[in-house]
């Protein structure tokens, strides 16, 4: 590849914050796909993934769109999306990654994704990293100004009051949070050199289980539900406890261990197809034919949990514990804790 930046680049990185900061920042939102490194030299396209994984036979109207455009030559850092009728999709995102050429050729009809630019590293023979951002988005707008779907530039503000606006409209359909960066700062390779400001998300759900170390009787995870039309619906764990917490958490649960045949989930959890891929038997999933590697309790505890992100009724990752909840009534935990507004993308995307 001739080009002034060549794979492999470690992507600039962001350390997480919880409120704005304010000062000068460029807010721009965290978008919820993969981060993608996107190299085109002639009419060579190579994406790569934050970790320098190749990316471009998995999403070939990407490598389309980016060789339709009138320069040769570029380096752009961006994400990966997918946006279906119900809003973003990471689940569908995640089926994209398939080895057949025949399902990939036909997921890129069915489920398309789009890519959404924010920041440049090379244009042309110039190499931008040393370059403040406000100048390398200013090349950014110029190189993608006339280009459409499936590419897009991210949408940025200088204003904090549209950056908050972002992050309570959109925080969980679609994006993760927003990203705060010092216009004057250059592209700083591997480094945590910006922030992501991400608002924590709670939900109060129902304890229904647990399960325990195998080498030492203490909890390793609870088991997790809310209601959904009248059933108990297993949404995901929490996990990561102190040593001290998991010995409080056996003392307070084992008065509450009943026989399967007692408890809502005798017939299984999460037995449908999980939209992400992991394998029948795994801690997502439980059916009678498998042994019981977790204990049932009576679902009358109630505790509140932080959370990122949800995909079809799920955690996508383990929550955290936050604090028990003995005023609630388990029945008044229920599933439209987990939605977030389904905005569509020209929302976010069409934004000046």
């Amino acid at each position: 590849m001739d080009a002034p930046v060549r794979p492999p680049v470690r992507p600039m990185l962001a350390r997480l914050a919880r409120e704005l900061p304010t000062d000068g920042f460029v807010y721009e939102p965290k978008w919820d796909g993969f981060r993608c490194l996107a190299f085109r030299d002639g009419g060579r396209v190579d994406l790569r993934s934050r970790n320098d994984r190749p990316l471009a036979r998995y999403f070939p109207e990407i490598v389309e769109a980016m060789t339709a455009l009138p320069e040769e030559r570029f380096v752009l850092d961006g994400e990966l999306i997918l946006v279906t009728g119900a809003g973003f999709d990471f689940p569908a995102l995640l089926t994209r990654l398939h080895p057949a050429a025949s399902r990939v050729e036909r997921l890129r009809r069915e489920t398309p994704s789009a890519f959404v630019a924010f920041d440049a590293l090379a244009v042309g023979v110039r190499d931008l990293r040393t370059a403040p951002f406000v100048e390398r988005r200013a090349v950014l707008e110029a190189l993608l100004r006339d280009a459409g779907p499936p590419l897009y530039v991210t949408p940025a503000t200088r204003e904090r009051s549209r950056a908050a606006e972002w992050l309570e409209r959109f925080q969980g359909a679609g994006i993760d949070g927003v990203v705060a960066k010092d216009p004057r700062l250059p592209y700083r390779e591997g480094q945590r050199a910006i922030v992501k400001v991400k608002r924590e998300r709670t939900a109060d759900c129902v304890v229904a289980g647990f399960r325990t170390y195998v080498e030492e009787p203490v909890v390793a995870s609870l088991l997790l539900g809310v209601y959904d039309r009248g059933g108990l619906r297993h949404v995901g764990v929490a996990s990561s406890f102190s040593e001290a917490m998991r010995s409080e958490l056996l003392a307070v649960l084992r008065p509450l261990i009943v026989p399967i045949d007692r408890h809502p989930w005798r017939d299984g959890f999460a037995i449908d197809r999980n939209p992400i891929g992991r394998l029948a038997g795994s801690a997502g999933t439980w059916t009678p034919d498998m042994e019981l590697d977790w204990i049932p309790v009576r679902p009358e505890l109630v505790c509140e949990v932080a959370f990122d992100q949800v995909d079809r009724a799920r955690f996508r990752h383990p929550a955290r514990f936050r604090r028990w909840r003995p005023d609630l009534d388990p029945q008044a935990c229920t599933l439209e804790q987990l939605e977030a507004s389904a905005s569509p993308v020209a929302d976010m995307l069409g934004e000046p």
